[in-house]
């Protein structure tokens, strides 16, 4: 698999380099004076191993000189790309001494740089890059005496065996029933499509390779029903070759000798005219949809009903191939294969497995049900392990194959086939998916630092002013059409910051064969298989805590250096006692994550010249930056996140000016902001901005000229005492901002000075998210009211004001929470049926003189038609709430002291708490039509309530797991549905003494609890399970 490594990483590294050694950033401060020569060859000699590369990398499989070549390439090309990168840092240390930067360290400047002068750069340099040229040099003559600049393009070998037909091989009927619920479903849209307007159905059947796509298809071309419908059916396997005139002959089945692009065409017209066929085009990998029009513009001549199936590994291509959408209730154009249940993997494995054995030894058969989980849904995979467990016969050859790190390996054969994906992807793409092997399986990343991370090794850039942040997330989405990644479902409702996803854990096998042993990640069972750190590792992710021993044992004791090693990454979940190695050890890195510590911090920056990427986040032991933190010029992230010690950044951080990602969040104690940060104008993203009071704090106006996207949150308001300092933030200007949060925080301010402030403030109108802290002013300003896209607003402790902004006009609102504002009487003026048309998660708490949803007595009905959760708490004079919607799935309604009446018609609500309403009487207006799906039911000190909630007969707990009902004296019984449901036991259940209870131990018995606890009088029953929470008392 070396091959595969060696196209991952030489020729984005090449470009790489070409593109450094041309920067401008050199010749404006001289950097390379003395050693312009060596420059020239360089400029000379990679643009033409540039021009041979995408052939070299096609060969290296071949021929092993090709592949030693790419090889000592790639270490050339590593060190080349260090040596550029500390004339960069030369260029930027130069351009920070002209502005001050060392002038104002004083003593610190001198002992950081302190035999730093020209002459003797110039020296050490040149040194280091005759090395360079000379290396080169040599790879130019051996590129030249091998003939690699000569060599030609083979036709891959593995085009053969990706030839497919339309013959199905099941003698189990396996497939068959694995996939009947798909297969009914699209033969269902085949069959009825009725395409009177002449349109043409394509329905393109996507996923990841070894799903079954086409397996699905066969089983679909073969179903009787399809072959009676159809008066033509044809199967052609297209591959990488989507040639128009090729296709059209396999289509007509013509003499390809002697048939032209014209001829070709005409016959398929021919052919198809006013025919009902079904044309499967089978593994297409076509971008180019110029192509695609032309051969379908001659599909369209079959008869009506006819339709197109494809089978695609890019959902990309299925969008713009896809009719299906057009033509019936599906939400997408393409069907999304479905990975094949855990039964029929097992089927699959077992079956092949014990296919030459007359018994099944039972060690063997229970191995079948953990090997089928490394499968992962995959029938491939399937298919691939019980053909080499076939041949093997004891226990320990099975566990082998189930506890290897990977099972895409050349015993099984998977590897080619999902390999096709990896080759097809762009060259700058395969360095960043390779680099993903650093993470262990079924990890979720952060798309973000991913992002980051990608950006601090150099694999992607800004380009033509596309930032490398836009490029970073369109790299992303493609790996996720190309069923490289899939992104991780957001349960949260409303505006999420963060977005994450998973590589299957095939595509993961890929992704380690890419990367070879460039990307290691510590676990447990690496230090357990007593493997060494490979002497190749550039990228390393710690995923368990480490010890100063287990350190030692990866990078030696003595000061041996690892000047390869560009990225370490430690996980953030656990707490580490020690120090990381020193950092003198690598001078390389370009990425650094911190462990969790309450220590010190013990990097040392003159280290570190490199680094690009910093994470210090959660060390709770940083009290205060160091000073030379602001050396590392060519920073471009750095995370503080919840440093909660942290008080101040360095003074000097002004002449960090590679800075894009300052994350400042989380640090409670943070005083104020460095000044003039705004000289920072590539930055982009700063989560907290502290305004200061002294005069060495940064203002508002540093954000001035700043394209700050992502989040932001202002805090310490009450410093800002002018509107115009308020004003030069220019928030209305930030276009990439999408959640802002402003906070004051002494609560003795000035009201008009706050309401100046805040309408000073106003944002754009793409703004998704507003918080809003502590603000003291009477009402809030206009431009509230006029964010269409919004569809988050928090309110908290705005305890002045009276009135929310017009809420009719933020139409896309999903969550709208407000505390503390006691003198809220309702939420909107002139409400109608559409003005929550959106609202899914309403919190009310603590806003005490709130009595109604809409002002007038007679105005429209609040209708709430997707909320799906409401917690009212703290509202004293409340009376009702009435008209829950269908769509409810938790309420929360607590310490309502007047409330009286709840009503709404339920589908399926999930959990109810109502505590501490001495008013409220009854529960029968709330009416749960689906029972079955309630969790969790709590009632609490509702001394009048004499009823549940009720639900159709017969009633189904089915899905209760825990029951609380307490200090309700007018609660008499239980419905004996609930009663049953209570006798097969729950997770937690708290009953009142006048409920019936059964036989203490029978009771816990019934439970299947631990731990059964009465009071003292034995009239309640208390079950405790291990690991519950109690309830709050409310007394």
């Amino acid at each position: 698999m070396a091959e595969l490594a060696a196209s991952l990483v030489v020729g984005p590294l090449v470009s790489l380099l070409k593109d450094k050694v041309s920067s401008y950033l050199l010749d404006q401060y001289n950097v390379m004076e003395g050693m312009e020569k060596q420059r020239k060859i360089l400029k000379r000699k990679l643009p033409a191993i540039l021009d041979i590369m995408a052939d070299a990398e096609k060969q290296a499989s071949r021929r092993g000189g090709v592949k030693a070549w790419l090889e000592e390439l790639k270490m050339v090309a590593y060190e080349a790309n260090d040596v550029f990168d500390e004339f960069e840092y030369e260029a930027l240390r130069r351009r920070a001494k002209k502005n001050g930067h060392i002038t104002k360290l004083g003593m610190a400047g001198v002992k950081l740089f302190p035999t730093h002068n020209r002459v003797a750069f110039r020296s050490r340099m040149g040194n280091k890059l005759d090395s360079i040229v000379e290396a080169i040099k040599v790879l130019v003559e051996e590129m030249k005496d091998f003939g690699f600049d000569k060599l030609q393009p083979e036709a891959p070998a593995w085009k053969e065996w990706r030839q497919t037909d339309s013959i199905i091989v099941d003698p189990e009927k396996i497939v068959s029933r694995s996939r009947d619920k798909e297969r009914e479903k699209i033969i269902e849209v085949l069959l009825s499509h009725q395409a009177s307007s002449g349109d043409l159905l394509v329905l393109p059947i996507v996923g990841m390779g070894g799903l079954g796509k086409t397996t699905l298809a066969q089983l679909i071309y073969n179903d009787p029903r399809v072959q009676e419908h159809f008066q033509l059916l044809n199967w052609v396997c297209v591959s990488d070759d989507f040639d128009v005139r090729n296709l059209a002959i396999k289509i007509c089945d013509c003499d390809a000798s002697k048939t032209t692009l014209e001829k070709a065409l005409n016959n398929l017209q021919e052919h198809l005219r006013g025919k009902r066929y079904l044309l499967v085009l089978d593994d297409v990998w076509n971008k180019d949809v110029d192509k695609w029009g032309k051969l379908k513009a001659c599909l369209n001549q079959g008869g009506v009903g006819s339709a197109i199936l494809t089978t695609t590994r890019d959902k990309e291509i299925a969008e713009f191939m896809g009719t299906v959408a057009n033509n019936s209730s599906w939400k997408n154009k393409y069907h999304d294969v479905a990975i094949l249940d855990i039964e029929f993997i097992h089927e699959i494995i077992e079956t092949r497995a014990f296919s030459l054995q007359k018994t099944k030894p039972e060690e063997l058969v229970k191995l079948v049900g953990p090997i089928a989980e490394r499968c992962v849904g995959s029938p491939l995979a399937a298919k691939a392990l019980g053909s080499v467990l076939c041949n093997k016969t004891t226990k320990e050859e099975w566990e082998d194959i189930l506890h290897r790190s990977r099972i895409c390996d050349d015993e099984t054969g998977i590897l080619p086939i999902l390999r096709l994906s990896y080759n097809d992807l762009p060259t700058d793409m395969k360095q960043c998916f390779a680099f993903c092997a650093m993470y262990p399986k079924d990890y979720q990343i952060d798309v973000e630092e991913l992002i980051q991370l990608w950006m601090a090794n150099g694999y992607i850039s800004d380009q033509n002013k596309v930032p490398a942040e836009t490029m970073g997330k369109r790299i992303v989405n493609e790996m996720v059409s190309r069923s490289f990644f899939q992104y991780e479902e957001q349960r949260r409702i409303g505006y999420s910051s963060t977005t994450f996803v998973k590589i299957h854990d095939l595509m993961h096998d890929v992704a380690l064969s890419a990367s070879e042993k460039e990307c290691v990640c510590i676990t447990d069972e690496f230090f357990r298989s007593g493997d060494l750190l490979p002497s190749v590792a550039w990228h390393i992710q710690f995923q368990r805590s480490t010890n100063k021993k287990e350190l030692n044992f990866l990078f030696g004791t003595t000061r041996e250096m690892f000047p390869h090693i560009q990225t370490m990454i430690f996980d953030r979940s656990d707490y580490y006692h020690e120090d990381v190695p020193h950092s003198s050890k690598f001078s390389s890195l370009r990425a650094l994550s911190m462990p969790v510590s309450g220590a010190h911090l013990s990097i040392k920056a003159k280290h570190l010249c490199h680094l690009r990427y910093l994470d210090l986040s959660d060390n709770d032991g940083i009290k205060a930056l160091p000073d030379d933190i602001s050396i590392l010029y060519s920073l471009q992230t750095l995370k503080l996140s919840n440093c909660s010690s942290l008080k101040r950044l360095p003074e000097q951080m002004k002449h960090m000016s590679s800075l894009r990602h300052l994350y400042t969040d989380g640090c409670t104690k943070l005083e104020c902001m460095p000044p003039e940060l705004g000289r920072i104008t590539s930055l982009r993203t700063i989560t907290w901005f502290v305004v200061g009071s002294g005069l060495n704090c940064g203002s508002l106006g540093e954000l001035k000229d700043l394209n700050i996207g992502g989040s932001l949150m202002l805090k310490q308001l009450e410093n800002v005492t002018v509107r115009r300092n308020a004003k030069a933030a220019n928030l209305e200007n930030k276009k990439e901002l999408r959640q802002l949060s402003l906070e004051w925080t002494s609560g003795k301010e000035d009201e008009q000075q706050c309401h100046e402030v805040l309408q000073s403030l106003e944002a754009h109108d793409g703004l998704l998210a507003l918080e809003i802290y502590s603000y003291q002013g009477t009402s809030f300003p206009s431009w509230m009211g006029m964010l269409k896209n919004m569809v988050e607003l928090r309110l908290s402790n705005c305890s002045k004001v009276d009135q929310l902004p017009e809420l009719e006009q933020l139409a896309e609102l999903q969550v709208l929470h407000l505390e503390g504002l006691g003198k809220l009487q309702f939420l909107c003026s002139s409400c109608t049926s559409s003005t929550f048309g959106k609202l899914k998660d309403l919190k009310l708490v603590n806003v005490q003189v709130f009595d109604r949803f809409c002002q007038a007595a007679h105005g429209g009905i609040v209708a709430f038609p997707q909320l799906e959760i409401l917690h009212i708490k703290g509202c004293d004079v409340l009376s009702e709430v009435v008209n829950l919607p269908s769509s409810l799935r938790e309420i929360d309604i607590q310490n309502c002291s007047k409330l009286r009446f709840i009503s709404g018609q339920l589908d399926a609500l999930e959990s109810v708490v109502i505590a501490v309403c001495p008013e409220l009487r009854s529960l029968e207006s709330l009416r749960i039509i689906d029972l079955s799906a309630l969790e969790s039911l709590l009632l609490h000190g509702c001394k009048s309530l004499a009823s549940l909630p009720s639900g159709p007969e017969p009633q189904d707990y089915s899905s209760l797991r825990r029951l609380v009902i307490r200090e309700c004296p007018g609660i008499k019984s239980l419905a004996s549905a609930l009663q049953q449901r209570l006798d097969s036991g729950l997770e937690y259940t708290y009953l009142d003494s006048r409920l019936e209870a059964h036989d203490k131990d029978a009771f816990a018995l019934a439970c299947g609890l631990k731990k059964l606890n009465m009071d003292a009088a034995g009239r309640r029953l208390l079950l405790l399970p291990i690991g519950f929470l109690p309830l709050q008392r409310h007394e």
